[in-house]
């Protein structure tokens, strides 16, 4: 059972790293502009957001063996899809589906393991995920850059896709034989449609002008809409006050730690995804590298995340407690520094060796956080609240990833002006520099979390 729900993570997991990697080609084959890379990615990002809030509700509703399965087959069936896509507006919306079923797969496997181990064996169990998880952040650019330098059949990008078929038939036929069919799920749970609806339209309200506006020249509607979704957001939050059977619970954010964590979560994951769209942008269309050259020239940050989660969740969490977050956002802040720095002082003639210091350092930053945030973050939850925190910190991970995309990436293409003289190296660096603002906006904020974690 732990494999299945191994391969689910991987699945998500490699899924987003090698659709970053694999964006420059995915434009020069289907066409569109670069909101097609945008789109690309924060399609699959906040569609996946907003299925994890209510994915938890409909778990205990309609059985959390029967969503994993369904959300492993769509997963499967939408990866099918984007490989298969024949234009972008085709591959963005085969994306929202993936992204969709993937917030419904993700969670029940999680609280499948829970359930399948006693509390004496089940964090024996979910020791593997670390390692595991920190392998597959190294071997995501390496598996995008070698697929499409292989080109297998001619399919240059769509194998990066087409990969998850055999393994998503894989883990859903082992599924069917060792899931549970009966997992603790609470039949009197109720979904809060009007909460669900205002998250979404709110959501959509924010992301759509962010990624279509500087493309159209921000036309008024997308001031507009940007407004109605602040608009959205406080009707939804006044929603759950209301509510009996609330999307979230309302009690969380009545703590000071929660909802200072909700702003170091955003701050920290926007600047990630920004960073990561960015640095492959930088490498493959300003340098002119190829993809495995990328791949292999973004090994120094997927190592450097890979070795700091492994420390982080085997030493220095438990020894530094709150500490371990300031010293990850400060070294995450150095390391985008020295990024600023290299590229400001070789340009176009950096090497990889040159580059590798800063993307070390930068990875073991982001590393250091990924296992002791939610902890940390959720360290006064009760035992009731903290599924339903754990879920709100979630979507928040991944709709501030969509807005990254979005937010950073328009910075990033304004800056970089016309195509007939691109100024690829000045956007990058404007872009570095407020990833960097935003994890020190993120450690200003690291004092306000409880100082023990939820453990």
């Amino acid at each position: 059972m732990l494999a299945v729900v191994v391969i689910a993570d991987l699945m998500d997991l490699i899924d987003t790293s090698v659709a970053a990697l694999a964006g420059p080609s995915i434009r020069a084959d289907l066409g569109g502009g670069p909101i097609t890379l945008q789109w690309v990615l924060s399609a699959y990002t906040a569609a996946f957001a907003l299925g994890l809030v209510t994915s938890g509700r409909l778990g205990d509703l309609l059985g959390r063996r029967r969503l994993f399965l369904l959300g492993m087959t769509g997963f499967t069936v939408s990866s099918l899809a984007c490989g298969l896509a024949p234009g972008p507006g085709f591959l963005i919306g085969a994306r929202v589906f993936q992204g969709l079923f993937g917030a419904v797969m993700i969670p029940q496997g999680i609280a499948l393991v829970k359930v399948v181990f006693p509390p004496d064996q089940l964090r024996k169990a979910l020791m593997p995920f670390g390692p595991i998880m920190g392998l597959a952040t190294v071997a995501g650019p390496i598996l995008a850059g070698w697929l499409l330098h292989l080109n297998l059949f001619g399919s240059e990008w769509r194998s990066i896709f087409l990969i998850n078929v055999p393994l998503g038939l894989l883990a859903g036929l082992l599924g069917l034989r060792v899931l549970p069919r009966h997992s603790g799920e609470d039949r009197d749970a109720r979904l809060d449609l009007r909460g669900v609806g205002l998250l979404t339209a709110a959501s959509a309200l924010l992301i759509v002008p962010l990624i279509q506006g500087r493309e159209l020249g921000w036309p008024v509607w997308t001031y507009v809409s940007m407004a109605a979704g602040v608009v959205a957001f406080g009707l939804f939050a006044r929603s759950e006050r209301r509510s009996s059977h609330p999307v979230i619970a309302p009690s969380l954010f009545s703590q000071r730690g929660f909802v200072f964590g909700l702003l170091i979560t955003g701050g920290f994951y926007a600047s990630l995804s920004g960073f990561v769209l960015v640095v492959n942008l930088l490498l493959q269309s300003g340098l002119g590298w190829t993809p495995l050259q990328s791949g292999f020239a973004l090994l120094p940050w997927a190592a450097g995340t890979a070795l700091a989660t492994l420390l982080s969740g085997a030493v220095l969490a438990a020894r530094l407690g709150r500490a371990s977050l300031r010293l990850g956002l400060a070294i995450a802040v150095a390391g985008l520094l020295a990024l600023w720095w290299s590229i400001a002082h070789w340009g176009t003639a950096i090497t990889v060796w040159q580059m590798a210091p800063a993307l070390f350092v930068t990875g073991a930053g982001s590393g250091l956080l990924f296992i002791p945030l939610f902890d940390f973050v959720l360290g006064d939850a009760t035992p009731e609240e903290a599924g339903s925190g754990s879920g709100m910190l979630n979507a928040a991970q991944q709709f501030a990833g969509a807005i990254g995309v979005a937010a950073l990436g328009t910075v990033f293409f304004a800056r970089v002006g016309p195509a007939a003289a691109p100024s690829w190296i000045p956007a990058a660096e404007l872009v570095f520099g407020l990833c960097a603002g935003l994890c020190l906006v993120a450690l200003s904020l690291v004092g306000f979390l409880p100082k023990h974690s939820g453990h």
